[in-house]
């Protein structure tokens, strides 16, 4: 944040929940939306207005608002009995003029702006409003923000900062209704007002849901975490975001090989790297039509999966293949969801026969030469880097699999969630069937390749109809198939980050639908995040019927970060029986997808997989649950060379998934059928039977003082108490510093007033002095 406070001369806000500013009259005038704006108003609920702000209940909830504002972070917000402060000035001083002239380059680094006045407006430690009855853990989560609008004669540029973890709330309780509303962050231009009608103005959105909000301080469109950068006037009438598409500067820390958390402020990114993407400027709007820009923050799916059927040493159950218990339950509470749309990567596209570009992927090299010496933080903690001429690569340390930037325990169990949404029509029904903010969850047993998929609130009309397409979840168990000596499977090639288009054409009646996938690597909890939409049409099943699909075999080309395959399958519908007799029918789809992953292009060894591997699918079975609208795919995935389809009785149980190791053990093949199971990093065992080591109870004091030490299924968290969080260092838990003006509100200890004065110095310290007449430390006077 920029210098803010008493101490810098700011006015303050009276605490309240709808408070306003005076007009700020401005010494240099605000170029916005084209227009020259020379006084503000400051407002409790995270906006700054270009004219005087209606009441709340009149635009919360609302975009545009009809006065004209600049919103860091629009919300229901609530100052009263000590909740938190509004700061505001207008500033000239050449050190904060320098401040904010180096954000704006970061965004725009061919810019010659130089400001000649700033205004800063922050919101230090504010609380949600809290309604009556409402849950009160809300009430000491507070957020902290700035926005600094910096001007010169001729144009006006607007800076968002979000600390690392200052935002502990992402919704507020609604007056006008009794439901949550998240907060917008966005801008909007003042309506024009005519004799007898109002024209809207122009508005800008850049996150107005939850997940949106969460993920502002950890993404950036000017290369600095929680720093985001528009230029918002000059001759143009269009708001312009940053454009900076190199690698965040990481607040992470050096990471050792653990997983950190601190509560109550989670730091949630992980290992996850943000996708950047991009806003386009809107146009003036006419009566008749509103143009609007929506630009979403990326996305972080981070519900927890709920396992499937356990035995009682709490070890998933793999004794009956085909037992619905063993698949994941895929309900889990609704929340809103966007499914991203990428807009194509410059300058390189990627043309594979008549497939679109499917999205922006990150990239592992840029045009400045990086090394391992300012990028370590790129590497999965479970890594080594390694620099070549040209840049550096990162290489999974032994005991892990994946493409160096993600890793996780070789023969270790995986779980995906995620989202889906869909637009299909069924057979001949002209009314398509919606749907959004649908569950799924996978379950893979990585070391048998077998792959456990639900996903759930799919309507009994459309359920039956998308059984033939098993390799919806198909794609996770190319990702955890087992590998053959010298071939890798998905997430060993991609680290389960890339994007998936796949398009399906069902033979006979030439039904099309389109599904495209994006991967997002692996979450703070350890779960690999899947969005998945779909769209067209496919043929109708009837109710009731079962889906029986051979196994198969599909090949998979690998050239340039680029993967793609094509097959054609048949499938066999039995209809409900009918007077004692179940008709069957066999059906046929071509399947063909493109995959786009990064690659790291330094070093060689990375290509090694033959550019042609074979997937073999073995035990496919589909179902849909009518009861719970649960639709589930299961199948068991090996990846190796091109076979001619005839069995081959030397096949290794390591491959095949017949050993009887332990779920959380390695199958090591040796010559022939011989192998021999390997317990997976944090447990031990024979292999055949593995127990989790409990680091937490063998190493006593591992996570230092001030913190607990929380065991996990081959791992451990560190997470501080309470009123703790960690260091700059990620592992020293060090106590909250919360900015309290202990002489404002009376929770000091100097004496009575009649004889000592209480001095405020900033932060939460101040001194004791005694009045003229009084002798003493101030805290006790005579």
């Amino acid at each position: 944040l920029l210098p803010h406070g008493a101490q810098r001369g700011d006015a303050a806000l009276p605490p309240a929940d709808d408070a306003r500013s005076a007009a700020l009259e401005l010494g240099t005038a605000l170029r916005f939306y084209g227009a020259a704006v020379r006084s503000l108003y400051v407002t409790t609920n995270g906006i700054i207005a270009v004219n005087e702000p209606s009441s709340e209940e009149k635009y919360l909830g609302q975009f545009p608002v009809s006065f004209g504002a600049i919103a860091p972070f629009m919300a229901d917000l609530d100052t009263t009995d000590g909740r938190g402060n509004v700061y505001y000035r207008e500033d000239t001083s050449s050190d904060v003029l320098q401040l904010a002239s180096e954000y704006i380059k970061r965004g725009f680094p061919e810019t010659t702006f130089e400001p000649s006045s700033v205004v800063i407006v922050t919101w230090k430690l504010v609380a949600p409003y809290q309604a009556p009855g409402q849950d009160h853990a809300l009430e000491e989560k507070r957020n902290t923000f700035q926005a600094v609008l910096a001007s010169s004669d001729s144009s006006s540029y607007a800076i968002f900062l979000y600390p690392e973890d200052s935002l502990q709330f992402y919704s507020t309780y609604s007056k006008n209704g009794d439901e949550n509303v998240p907060a917008m962050v966005g801008f909007s231009q003042a309506s024009t007002n005519y004799y007898f009608w109002e024209k809207p103005g122009s508005y800008n959105i850049i996150a107005n849901d939850e997940d949106s909000i969460r993920n502002l301080y950890k993404s950036s469109n000017a290369g600095k975490q929680g720093v985001w950068v528009f230029e918002i006037g000059s001759s143009s009438d269009n708001i312009v975001p940053a454009k900076i598409s190199n690698i965040l500067e990481s607040l992470e820390p050096d990471e050792e090989d653990q997983e950190m958390t601190s509560k109550p402020f989670l730091s949630d990114y992980g290992s996850t790297e943000i996708t950047q993407q991009y806003i386009t400027s809107s146009t003036d709007s006419t009566e008749e039509d509103q143009h609007h820009v929506t630009y979403s923050v990326p996305q972080l799916a981070t519900e927890d999966f709920l396992t499937p059927y356990q035995d009682v040493t709490g070890t998933p159950s793999t004794e009956s293949f085909y037992s619905p218990q063993d698949f994941p339950t895929a309900k889990a509470p609704p929340r809103q969801f966007q499914v991203q749309r990428f807009p194509p990567q410059q300058p390189q596209v990627i043309d594979v026969e008549e497939f679109d570009e499917t999205g922006i992927v990150f990239r592992y090299h840029t045009d400045v030469q990086q090394t391992c010496a300012n990028n370590r933080h790129q590497c999965s903690v479970h890594a080594i880097c390694k620099d070549y001429p040209n840049g550096f690569c990162c290489s999974c340390i032994a005991g892990y699999k994946g493409n160096g930037r993600q890793c996780v325990a070789e023969g270790s169990p995986q779980r995906v969630n995620g989202k889906v949404k869909g637009r299909i029509f069924v057979g001949n029904n002209p009314v398509p069937i919606t749907f959004e903010n649908t569950d799924l969850h996978s379950y893979v047993v990585m070391n048998q390749g077998r792959a456990y998929t639900a996903i759930s609130t799919i309507p009994e009309t459309l359920g039956y109809s998308l059984l033939p397409l098993a390799s919806i979840g198909g794609i996770i168990g190319w990702m955890f198939a087992v590998e053959q000596q010298g071939y890798k499977n998905g997430f060993s090639i991609t680290g389960g980050e890339f994007t998936r288009q796949t398009e399906v054409t069902f033979l006979g009646n030439n039904e099309k639908l389109v599904v495209k996938q994006k991967f997002s690597g692996i979450d703070e909890h350890g779960h690999l995040t899947i969005s998945t939409e779909m769209e067209g049409r496919i043929p109708e099943i009837p109710s009731g019927a079962s889906v029986h699909i051979e196994p198969y075999t599909e090949l998979y080309h690998t050239s340039s970060s680029v993967i793609t395959s094509s097959s054609t399958r048949e499938y066999t519908v039995t209809e409900p029986e009918r007077d004692g007799v179940a008709s069957t029918y066999t059906g046929a789809y071509q399947w063909r997808q493109t995959i786009s992953f990064d690659e790291c292009i330094h070093d060689d060894s990375h290509h090694a997989a033959s550019a042609t591997q074979q997937l073999s699918v073995d035990s496919v079975f589909v179902l849909y649950n009518r009861d719970e609208q649960i639709l589930r795919y299961a199948m068991s995935n090996s990846i190796g060379p091109i076979s001619d389809g005839s069995a081959d009785i030397n096949r290794n149980p390591c491959y095949t998934g017949t050993h009887n190791c332990d779920t959380n053990a390695v199958c090591r093949p040796g010559t022939g059928n011989h192998f021999y199971c390997e317990c997976s990093i944090g447990f031990r065992g024979d292999g055949n039977v593995c127990y989790d080591i409990d680091e937490c109870l063998e190493q006593p004091g591992l996570c230092g003082s001030n913190a607990d030490c929380n065991n996990q299924p081959g791992t451990y968290r560190c997470e501080c108490v309470e009123g703790y969080q960690f260091a700059a260092d990620g592992q020293t838990c060090v106590a909250v510093e919360y900015t309290v003006n202990h002489c404002q509100r009376g929770t000091h200890d100097c004496d009575i007033p009649q004889r000592a004065q209480c001095v405020y110095t900033g932060g939460s310290a101040y001194i004791c002095t005694c009045l003229p007449g009084f002798l003493g430390d101030g805290r006790a006077c005579e």
